[in-house]
This record gives C-alpha cells, sequence and structure tokens, in this order.
C-alpha cells in the first residue's frame, strides 16, 4: 500500500480574475459541468468555492505527481470534485488519470476556505485490498 499526501492554498482573488478575465474559456479547461453548477449555485460565495476546487485539483496533481510521465499528461478535467448528499467532497477520477491509477484506491479530501484563501488537503491510499480483492475503505463507497 501506497500513502501519498496533497495539500495546497491560492488566494480566492487569483481565481476570481482568472474566471472574470478568461471566462468560459477557464472555466471549461478547468472544472466539469457538475463542477460549475455547484459553484455558481453557491451565489455569494461562488468564487471561494471554484478556489476550493481549484485547490483540492492541485493537492490531488501533487499527491499523484510521481506516477505521472510529466506534468502535462493529465487534465484538469480528469480531476472532478463534487459533493456527496452530506456536503462532503468526493472526487472522481477520468480520462488519463482513471487509467494510470485504476479502481485500487481510496481519497480523502477536505476543502476550506475563507474570505480571501481556500485551501485543500488529500490522503490517497494506493493498492490496499484485503483477501477477497475487495477494497477496504471502498466499502460502501458513493458512487455518483
Amino acid at each position: 500500500m501506497n500513502v501519498k499526501t496533497g495539500i495546497d492554498i491560492i488566494e480566492v482573488k487569483r481565481i476570481k480574475q482568472s474566471i472574470e478575465k478568461y471566462t468560459d474559456s477557464f472555466l471549461n479547461r478547468v472544472f466539469t459541468n457538475s463542477e460549475i453548477e455547484y459553484c455558481e449555485a453557491r451565489k455569494t460565495q461562488k468564487f471561494q468555492s471554484y478556489a476550493g476546487r481549484f485547490a483540492a485539483k492541485e493537492a490531488i496533481f501533487k499527491a499523484v505527481s510521481e506516477k505521472l510521465e510529466n506534468k502535462f499528461s493529465i487534465e484538469w478535467k480528469d480531476i472532478e470534485i463534487i459533493n456527496d448528499e452530506n456536503g462532503r467532497p468526493f472526487v472522481n477520477f477520468y480520462g488519463k488519470l482513471k487509467e494510470i491509477i485504476g479502481d485500487n484506491y481510496e481519497i480523502d479530501v477536505s476543502i476550506s476556505h475563507i474570505g480571501e484563501y481556500a485551501v485543500a488537503s488529500v490522503v490517497f491510499l494506493i493498492g490496499f485490498l484485503i483477501g477477497d480483492g475487495e477494497n477496504f475503505f471502498n466499502r460502501g463507497r458513493r458512487k455518483f
């Protein structure tokens, strides 16, 4: 089993400036439709929500970077941060990153934001199987 961690902090105004300057080209390059819908629904905290998801993607990138050939081998939208029914962040992987990581992992994401900053941390367990091949941490894992 490999345990990987990542953390990132970002100024909310940097994300706000990018969204305002590049509009849809920035949003559609970095965020999935589900992420955009979620953040836009946050109204007064939408930029904090975007910044939190951006920080989470950066933290995940840091955690898995040694598995990548180079930093351009994945796209921003290969990582999707959505929320479960309790509002807790949940990660879906797509594209090249899903191919690299496979299905034998568990990841825990924490996102926080306040006014000017957003921060995210991840703990990533890769390759932990129990007796019958079932991932111990994935028992009861919610699928979206």
